[in-house]
């Protein structure tokens, strides 16, 4: 039988019922490991959660970070025989400081839990390119051959970085290919050609993140945008890449964002 409610009153039930489905979706989010309704601790407990178990020394290095700040500022308060408003003070700074220095500590540890993780799969260098931040546009798996030797492609201050990985020799024959094509249709703009590898002359995994970072700056953020658009011609005519785009599973992308900060 239908309800007989007057407007004002099916305004109320309406707006109940909204209510209660926007906090059924918020607990929905929040029970998701990573996911956006997460939050930033949610993203960071993630971070730390997949890295202690690649890193059996995060958790004791984590607490050292956090404690020895708390234990100087005990020490020095005692010393000067703190009065209890700078007792306060210098505990609420210690307890900051080393928070701070534990997310420190965090960040760096989970890059190199995440090279350790990735190290020798296909697709690795997503990885590093991945890590680069918002002033960069990166493209995975741009090209490849049937040996899956690939080439991903990376546009930023730096302007086109190309990065290679699998056999020496294919590879290389693949990233200069790559580099011609996109000479062609870019003019004016540098094009780094990398291969990333442990070999002579290549670029390990764990360095590709910072040499791509040291590179010279060269293009301003609305060029970046322009060689972007550029770029939509050669990627137009290409086949489509029958291959993986990058080794990285979802639950990857809440230590990424904690590790960028973002």
């Amino acid at each position: 039988m239908a309800e007989n409610l007057t407007p004002k009153e099916a305004y109320r039930k309406a707006l109940a019922e909204q209510k209660a489905a926007k906090r059924e979706a918020k607990e929905r989010r929040k029970r998701t490991p990573g996911g956006a309704g997460s939050g930033r601790f949610g993203q960071i407990a993630e971070s730390f959660k997949m890295t202690a178990e690649y890193d059996k020394s995060l958790v004791p290095l984590t607490i050292l970070a956090f404690a020895l700040p708390l234990a100087i500022a005990i020490v020095i308060a005692l010393l000067i025989k703190a009065t209890v408003f700078t007792w306060i003070m210098t505990i609420l700074t210690a307890v900051m400081l080393g928070f701070l220095l534990a997310m420190l500590l965090l960040v760096d540890r989970t890059k190199k839990a995440t090279y350790k993780r990735f190290a020798g799969e296909l697709g690795s260098a997503e990885v590093a390119l991945q890590m680069l931040g918002n002033k960069w546009v990166h493209d995975p798996v741009i090209a490849a051959t049937k040996h899956k030797d690939v080439v991903h492609r990376a546009v930023g201050p730096a302007g086109i970085v190309l990065v290679s990985e699998g056999d020496p020799n294919r590879a290389r024959m693949l990233l200069t290919s790559e580099q011609r094509k996109h000479e062609k249709v870019i003019s004016n703009v540098v094009i780094h050609s990398i291969q990333m590898g442990d070999k002579d002359g290549q670029v390990p995994l764990n360095k590709l993140h910072n040499y791509v970072k040291k590179l010279p700056k060269t293009l301003q953020p609305h060029q970046v945008t322009d060689v972007r658009n550029k770029l939509k011609a050669i990627d137009a005519v290409r086949p489509k890449v029958p291959i993986p785009k990058g080794p990285i599973p979802t639950s990857m992308k809440g230590m990424r964002k904690g590790m960028r900060g973002r």
